[in-house]
């Protein structure tokens, strides 16, 4: 989940690295370091606790020297708490090297090597420095390729040797890597956005391979005996260096949240044909959706909550199991999935360690697997049977906003695609419910141009350490990702429960103006929310009810009322998203916190 850059070539090194990492930023905050490669100095090693901006400034204080080559790490700690030494890079004899990952054997490499008296940080980073610069007999190549063997775990490298001046070596085993290079020379870093102010051409560093990279030349070598080459498939950017930028925008998940309806046409509008949802240009045939006896979908967060909103519209129309597992769990309950399964897997980086560790798990069990990933190339993309990309653009918050749209909208289509194939659906029912979900878009629109409205509810909520969110079907599960988002950037307790579960014992925890945010857009248990509600609010509760515009609502039952557009029940979500995410948003600012780098986060969890 760290964020990691190498650059070689004629520019200036440390201008680069530093404003790599601040792009970088958002996979992790702890602290930041750079290794700059000098003519008169050799390799000097420069890190600070805190974000990029203590880093720039201790680098500023400490060094004026000039630097073709360098690799640079913002951290996200996992081995090891937020200290100077732990931070990367890691400086072990001959070796310098950043790290992404967990090295799970370094216990016993410690031992094996009797490194203990050695080393000075606590970290599993320094361990893989240590054996490799014990490796080292002036062949990176050969060293590497003995370390890669060794190792058990996950790991995005980046090395420079003392002897090797000018040149950087990457390799990988899950964690992820690009590279590029260029006419302003050669990179490498975790994250296309570390390398788009410089190209649009890339390639992912292929697993089980090593990169070299020199000012004018990147050459990738196999791990066999003779080291052989190996040459890259090249990936194109579809998408510009303003979309990583917050044009305007006082933060990324604000710009992200204003991004969302036109992020949601980029993923429905090009998978439109004669009416229809149509994923022949993915590649997607339609006896995937055919021929499946059930449905498993796996994730993490906000994707998992995606998937449970997926299974509330799926199940009811196509009468056959849709099971939603969090990845994290689903490697250790020996799942029911089969050669009959359907695996639906959800992450926007495509890195998901967890989600990558239960796709190929699924696919040990036979099961036919389709991704919908954000990252073109990332490994989940790569090693799944079929992917469909949502094509939102780089998402830089830490909180998933456009992200949980896009994905939704694609598991609308494909529910929708299953259904018509299915003959669960006829042609027009087909065409009605797209032309529903592309309604949702104008009533995200909608939604926005009511943020100052937001903005002015939320103060009672940031003065309470509490929050709850009550819905009922659908409407619950649009609740667990508002109660997610809130707690996530505002730091505020928020739970999520099912309205109907409230006097189960959960009511007991409502207290005279405790904040619950209900929400009522399901006609079919309309009624039995409106009664929950009133339960809450008999108990002195303060609550914000999200409803339908023309609901008629009684004006005793909530404090306030969010009106959203009078949609489909099935559609209301897509709105109903943003209002959530307005509210958590606002909420962090009135408690003047990081709303895009909230503590203890990361976007990209690429570790387990």
């Amino acid at each position: 989940m760290c964020g990691i850059i190498g650059y070689t070539g004629p520019l200036d090194g440390k201008k680069i690295l530093l404003e790599g990492l601040s792009g970088l930023e958002y996979r992790g905050y702890d602290s930041a370091g750079i290794a700059l490669c000098t003519i008169d100095s050799g390799i000097e090693v420069f890190k600070k606790v805190g974000k990029v901006s203590n880093l720039r400034d201790y680098c500023n204080q400490h060094t004026a020297a000039v630097s073709h080559c360098g690799i640079g790490h913002t951290r996200w700690a996992t081995h090891g708490g937020v200290t100077d030494e732990n931070a990367h890079p890691h400086r072990a004899g001959r070796v310098t090297l950043i790290h992404n990952g967990i090295i799970e054997n370094y216990h016993q490499l410690t031992e094996r090597y009797h490194l203990e008296e050695e080393l000075v940080s606590q970290t599993d980073s320094e361990v893989a420095a240590r054996v490799l610069d014990r490796l080292y007999q002036g062949d990176p190549l050969a060293a590497l390729g003995e370390l890669s063997g060794m190792l058990e775990g996950s790991y995005g490298f980046c090395v420079m040797f003392d002897d090797q001046p000018g040149n950087i070596y990457a390799m990988r085993s899950v964690s992820p890597l690009v590279a590029a290079c260029t006419r302003s020379g050669s990179l490498v870093a975790s994250d296309l956005t570390a390398l788009i102010p410089y190209t649009r051409e890339y390639f992912v560093v292929p697993e089980g391979k090593i990169v070299k990279l020199t000012p004018y030349k990147v050459n990738i070598y196999s791990l066999d005996e003779n080291f052989s080459k190996y040459t890259p498939e090249m990936m194109s950017v579809n998408w510009n260096m303003d979309a990583a930028m917050k044009n305007g925008y006082p933060h990324f998940m604000l710009k992200e949240i204003h991004e969302q309806p036109e992020a949601m046409k980029n993923t429905i509008l090009p998978r439109i044909n004669k009416g229809l949802p149509d994923f022949s240009d993915d590649g997607i045939p339609d006896d995937l959706f055919a021929d499946c006896s059930q449905i498993h979908v796996i994730a993490c967060g906000t994707a998992m909550h995606t998937g449970m909103v997926a299974q509330a519209i799926m199940e009811p129309v196509l009468r056959i199991p849709v099971t939603v597992t969090i990845a994290s769990e689903f490697r250790y309950q020996d799942p029911l999935v089969d050669d009959k399964t359907l695996v639906i897997v959800i992450s926007q980086s495509g890195e998901t360690i967890d989600t990558l560790a239960a796709l190929r798990l699924a696919q040990e069990y036979g099961a036919r697997t389709l991704s919908i990933v954000n990252v073109k190339g990332s490994t989940i993309a790569r090693e799944s049977d079929y992917v469909l990309y949502t094509h939102a653009g780089p998402e830089i918050a830490v909180a998933s906003t456009k992200a949980y749209s896009v994905q939704l909208a694609a598991l609308y289509m494909i529910a929708c695609r299953m259904a018509y194939i299915r003959g669960k659906y006829s042609r027009e029912e087909a065409v009605r419910f797209l032309t529903d979900l592309l309604d949702a878009v104008p009533a995200m629109e909608t939604m926005l141009t009511q943020a100052d409205f937001i903005k002015g509810i939320v103060t009672h909520i940031i003065q309470s350490p509490d929050a709850f969110f009550i819905g009922r079907g659908l409407d619950y599960a649009f609740s667990l990702e508002g109660a997610l988002k809130l707690k996530e950037i505002s730091y505020i307790h928020a739970e999520a429960y099912a309205a109907g579960e409230l006097k189960h014992g959960t009511i007991a925890l409502i207290s005279e103006k405790v904040p619950v945010i209900a929400t009522a857009t399901q006609q079919h248990v309309f009624s039995k929310t409106i009664s929950n509600i009133r339960e809450v609010k008999a108990r002195g509760a303060y609550v914000i009810l999200l409803a339908k515009e023309g609901s008629i609502i009684d004006s005793s039952l909530a404090d306030v009322i969010i009106r959203i557009p009078d949609l489909d029940d099935r559609f209301t979500v897509f709105p109903i998203a943003v209002a959530l995410q307005l509210i958590a948003y606002y909420a962090s600012i009135g408690k003047n916190l990081d709303v895009d780098q909230p503590r203890n986060l990361a976007k990209s969890v690429t570790v387990e």
